[in-house]
């Protein structure tokens, strides 16, 4: 029951001349006895029930006019917090809320981070799926190795899940600066791990300062020796630069790998380093299985895409 409606069934029970008590048990306890004896007063001295402001915050805050300023607020400031552009509008977090998705059905979408690639990269990623199609059955990638470094810091580790940006697409949250470009590799702990359909590899705990395409890794004697010792090697002239979309480690195992890391526990270089072998015998074999798996279907959409980088 509204509170206008049980403003007039006291009233209206005060004529018939039931005292506050008996108003109580008829409502069965909607209304506070307290309550009704201050109304009862109130009808008693003025005649009615006269209430200095509704309960509660303002009822209408979602006016258009509020609505127009979260939109110029989103329009000044790319990325902003639920809570400090109800500030800026002077209305409740809920009330703020509820303009973004109810009122200007919009979605907080975290940013992405993405290498930057030329058509040239592009169009070396194309012949890469062509050239895996024309040399590789579907049972032969499932026993492919695919390896990869990183660097895991305590400092400079990126936070997406408190940085979101207003949008009503991930196209148009990448266009109001949805992507972080940030430096390959800045510092502290490397590491190499390596995946295929049946598991993951030891971790390896690199010193800092080497990176894909560095001399040790494209000099001749070095891929030499892989194509002796690594039946079906995918040299450097085969596999596309800036492509860490196509690596299972990169577009999953990796962030598998970094959920395992217990970071409350990581406060030195050695703890880092100790967290982190740890984490390596948590990963879930059925991820890693999934993700090999549909390696070749990753490919197939790189060449839909026009040898463009894969958002998922």
């Amino acid at each position: 029951m509204k509170i206008i409606d049980l403003q007039q069934v006291v009233f209206r029970k005060y004529e018939d001349g039931d005292g506050p008590t008996k108003t109580f048990r008829d409502l069965n306890g909607s209304l506070g006895l307290a309550t009704i004896k201050r109304w009862c007063k109130m009808i008693r001295d003025t005649g009615s029930i006269q209430l200095s402001k509704p309960p509660g915050g303002p009822r209408f805050a979602r006016t258009s006019k509020t609505i127009q300023k979260v939109k110029h607020k989103l329009n000044q400031k790319k990325m902003v917090s639920v809570r400090s552009l109800a500030k800026d509008c002077s209305i409740s977090k809920s009330s703020s809320h509820r303009i973004l998705k109810e009122d200007m059905k919009l979605y907080p979408y975290k940013m992405r981070i993405e290498p930057k690639l030329t058509e040239e990269h592009k169009n070396k990623r194309k012949k890469f799926v062509n050239w895996v199609g024309h040399n590789f059955r579907k049972e032969d990638t499932m026993r492919i190795l695919f390896s990869d470094e990183k660097i895991f810091d305590l400092d400079g580790m990126y936070n997406s899940q408190n940085q979101r940006i207003w949008a009503a697409s991930r196209d148009e949250a990448d266009e109001k600066g949805g992507i972080k470009v940030k430096q390959k590799f800045p510092q502290k702990v490397m590491v190499w791990l390596g995946v295929c359909s049946k598991g993951v590899t030891p971790l390896v705990i690199f010193d800092p300062g080497t990176q894909d395409g560095a001399k040790p890794h494209i000099h001749h004697l070095t891929q030499t020796w892989c194509q002796d010792n690594s039946p079906s090697f995918i040299d450097k002239d085969h596999w596309p630069p800036n492509s860490p979309d196509l690596n299972p480690l990169d577009y999953c195992i990796w962030d598998e790998f970094a959920q395992c890391v217990n970071w409350k526990k990581v406060t030195s270089k050695a703890t880092l380093i100790d967290e982190l072998k740890c984490a390596v015998k948590k990963i879930r074999q059925d991820v890693v299985l999934q993700n090999c798996s549909s390696w070749t279907a990753r490919l197939n959409r790189v060449f839909k895409n026009g040898g463009g980088y894969l958002k998922k």
